[in-house]
């Protein structure tokens, strides 16, 4: 079964014909909401809203561990995370969709790991290619099908926020080798992979990164959220068929 996450703006999913809601308790505590189990045309997933009802959790205190755990929990295999970013490139303009490959966590403070020696022995993942290759090939090919605009690799970089990032940083990310900027790809990425869900990221470039392009003199919520419901339609045809 797919798990779909959304992020940003991305609370609700108008498509996803609902079935039952799931109000899960894990051993890491309540995910940021009750599950949603429904149908995305003739495909079955579990949703939830990582930021929960009305984007209420900022990104530094979202229960990470509980939102994967539920997920396992209810015999999800496959997880596609949509999350909104900023494009530190210029010509990778609002409204195109990346598929990233790569990762670098700038997070600090999360708990980010089930095998801390408490609950579970000390164990170390292999994370050299943290995305799904076989997800990320299918966002591919159906994105290229249907003429979407998209990169289909880029190195997602994990900020903490809840604040956005000052030119200065982006600067140093850009010397980094990272292309996106976002504030929820870490320790989510890890976290499926220590439970064996295979996980990718659809990545919607709803602004440029601080100083660059149109946000070289600033950057609004109201932007993100607007480009970002802009591009869900395409979102939820990859969705629909992938397999």
């Amino acid at each position: 079964m797919f798990g779909v996450i959304g992020g940003t703006g991305l609370g609700n999913i108008k498509e996803l014909v609902i079935d039952r809601h799931e109000d899960i308790n894990t051993p890491y505590g309540r995910p940021s909401e009750a599950l949603t189990i429904g149908k995305i045309g003739n495909k079955e997933v579990v949703f939830l809203a990582r930021h929960g009802t009305n984007h209420s959790i900022p990104p530094h205190l979202i229960n990470y561990q509980a939102n994967i755990s539920a997920f396992s929990l209810l015999g999800v295999t496959d997880i596609i995370s949509i999350a909104s970013v900023g494009s530190i490139n210029p010509e990778d303009a609002p409204g195109t969709l990346v598929f990233p490959d790569q990762i670098i966590d700038y997070t600090h403070g999360r708990k980010h790991t089930f095998f801390d020696g408490d609950k579970n022995p000390v164990s170390h993942i292999d994370f050299t290619y943290p995305y799904d290759e076989k997800l990320r090939k299918q966002f591919i090919k159906i994105a290229s099908a249907s003429n979407f605009l998209f990169k289909k690799n880029g190195v997602y970089g994990a900020v903490q926020g809840p604040r956005l990032e000052t030119a200065a940083e982006i600067n140093r990310y850009d010397s980094d080798g990272v292309t996106i900027v976002g504030m929820t790809g870490m320790p989510e990425a890890a976290l499926a992979r220590e439970l064996n869900m295979n996980y990718a990221m659809i990545c919607l470039v709803a602004n440029h990164a601080a100083g660059r392009g149109l946000s070289a003199n600033g950057i609004t919520h109201d932007e993100i959220s607007k480009n970002s419901k802009k591009m869900m339609k395409n979102v939820i045809e990859i969705i629909k068929e992938i397999s």
